[in-house]
């Protein structure tokens, strides 16, 4: 089935910083953004990252508790690369892949075979699954694109079991304000390299930088977490601290 057509406008008809202040605003240029990028997502990924994001999902996913057949859900998952390596570990385990764009769902489809993921267009804020149904929740570069994160982070721990595990791989804003105008200097120049290169457009993937100005810092996150009873098991800084991953406990 072709989804596209429901699809909202190419990115170019659209600026983020006329979005960014209302949550409907950001959900309309995160549907863009992707729509846009689907095709070349999976490349693009590998270039930001110098080569290193199928390593780090891959670490993320092996601090993952060992376990028998869990209940699994990726959040914003793309071409379904972590849904892969969550197959991996749990070979009979259920797992759910959602992403708001049906162009990245048609992608994890061919691209993934295997019958135990179940693919699905779903949004972050407004999860398809019961309370307290999920036993792992994983995200790559997922809750920074969140609409609404405290809503995002809220929908989560609703569907993760009590002592249930979540794990987030994003970028990350540090604490000092003179780290954080450097770290987004290097990032909206990088991601606009990469835009200009790939889509003649340097706004593309120099929006990273953008949403992660208005993201909370570390401290702020991991607090916000905490707020909504999550217990912080495991933290680790890449890139130079430019991504984090985070491993999470329900409580």
């Amino acid at each position: 089935m072709n989804h596209n057509k429901t699809e909202v406008a190419p990115m170019r008809s659209i600026r983020y910083r006329d979005l960014c202040k209302t949550p409907a605003g950001r959900l309309e240029y995160c549907k863009a953004v992707f729509l846009e990028v689907a095709s070349k997502y999976d490349f693009v990924t590998r270039a930001l990252s110098l080569g290193a994001d199928r390593a780090w999902k891959e670490w993320l996913v092996s601090q993952l508790p060992d376990a028998r057949d869990p209940r699994c859900l990726d959040i914003a998952c793309g071409t379904g690369d972590i849904c892969r390596l969550l197959a991996e570990k749990y070979p009979t385990a259920q797992i759910t892949g959602i992403d708001i764009v049906p162009r990245m769902i048609d992608l994890a489809r061919r691209k993934i075979t295997r019958s135990t993921i179940d693919f699905q267009v779903g949004d972050m804020c407004n999860l398809p699954l019961s309370d307290s149904s999920v036993d792992i929740v994983t995200g790559g570069y997922a809750i920074r694109n969140a609409p609404d994160l405290d809503c995002a982070i809220r929908e989560v721990r609703r569907v993760l079991r009590l002592g249930g595990t979540a794990a987030f791989l994003d970028f990350s804003k540090p604490v000092s304000p003179i780290i954080q105008r450097i770290q987004l200097s290097i990032l909206k120049a990088w991601g606009s390299f990469w835009g200009l290169v790939l889509h003649g457009r340097a706004e593309v993937y120099g929006y990273i930088a953008l949403s992660l100005n208005r993201f909370p810092n570390r401290e702020e996150l991991h607090s916000l977490f905490e707020i909504h009873n999550f217990q912080i098991a495991q933290t680790r800084r890449l890139y130079f601290g430019i991504v984090e991953a985070v491993l999470l406990r329900a409580v």
